[in-house]
């Protein structure tokens, strides 16, 4: 067993002048001091998880009468390589980059090669990060033009949080709409809700995707679901602002929207989605007007909660699913 002292002083640096150091040095005279009462460096390894290169490099640093000697220091070596750049080629990189801002290593490349100055990519990467580094590269700010599309503001719809949990029937319901094109010039515009836990869907057909439809949609599911609606996750539409959210907000109901260009966070409604077209519309033999087409997906809405087995409940019906989450 090897016993060593620290060099005379350690308890008495600890009443001079206070010292403010930082979590990492405290953490390391911890160790260190562990290490001088026990005499047993593998205590003071496995009891604060170092290496022992690590503890003897922190003994060999350690002044007892300046604490700081513990404080982490830079690594920069004493004699940094210097660019090898010739000054005329910085300065036309520069020239060039102000000239075209928006123009990348390879174009800038090209560009430099014909004036019979061979510059790598890698090479131009380096000057343009030193010269920015420097201040003497200012390159313009990305501005919003016109022919982008602002997204409008929204008063109450969120992100969904990370830590949102879903354990019971009604933590999220997935909302989406679908183009139903059966003859050229005739749209359907298909609203399905789906419940996340249960796989329970509500069904509508509308001539418009409003948001006056959308709202009148979530009031006739809200009556037709078996199981309170605690939360609503839709995409960037049209559809989902104004009265709809609205209502989501006056029923006390969460409102989560997507990122933009992400239907695959909402992928439990967009499958769905393919099943009534797969399984309904695709077999569908009846007129496409308002007046007979909602009667027969109601049927068929019913025909999917109570009667088609789910391979994802284990081939149960949503309504089977409910009866056993119940008890």
């Amino acid at each position: 067993m090897q016993v060593f002292r620290l060099p005379r002083g350690i308890r008495r640096a600890a009443s001079l002048a206070t010292v403010e150091l930082s979590a990492l040095a405290t953490h390391r005279l911890h160790a260190l001091d562990v290490w001088r009462r026990t005499g047993q460096r593998t205590i003071a390894s496995e009891v604060f998880g170092l290496s022992p290169a690590t503890l003897y490099r922190w003994r060999g640093r350690f002044d007892p009468t300046d604490l700081t000697s513990l404080e982490a220091h830079s690594r920069r070596p004493r004699r940094v390589r210097q660019p090898t750049t010739p000054g005329r080629v910085v300065e036309r990189i520069k020239t060039l980059r102000e000239q075209y801002p928006r123009w990348g290593r390879e174009k800038l490349r090209v560009l430099l090669a014909r004036e019979a100055l061979p510059v790598s990519a890698k090479t131009i990467d380096r000057v343009l990060h030193r010269l920015k580094a420097q201040g003497r590269l200012v390159e313009p700010q990305r501005q919003a033009i016109s022919a982008r599309k602002r997204r409008r503001p929204r008063p109450y719809a969120i992100r969904r949080p990370p830590d949102y949990r879903l354990t019971q029937p009604g933590d999220l319901v997935e909302v989406d709409t679908l183009d139903v094109r059966p003859l050229p010039g005739v749209i359907v515009k298909h609203f399905t809700a789906r419940d996340v836990i249960s796989r329970w869907d509500g069904l509508e057909v509308y001539s418009r995707a409003t948001a006056t439809t959308a709202t009148q949609f979530l009031e006739s599911v809200e009556q037709r679901l078996p199981f309170p609606i605690r939360a609503i996750q839709v995409d960037g539409g049209s559809e989902f602002y104004a009265a709809f959210e609205e209502l989501c907000r006056q029923r006390g109901i969460r409102l989560f929207v997507l990122p933009p260009k992400s239907p695959k966070l909402n992928g439990h409604v967009e499958r769905a989605q393919r099943t009534h077209t797969e399984e309904f519309y695709e077999c569908y033999e009846g007129d496409f007007n308002l007046a007979a087409l909602r009667p027969a997906l109601r049927q068929w809405e019913a025909v999917y909660n109570t009667v088609r087995p789910h391979q994802a409940l284990g081939y149960l019906t949503p309504a089977e699913f409910l009866a056993h989450h119940a008890q």
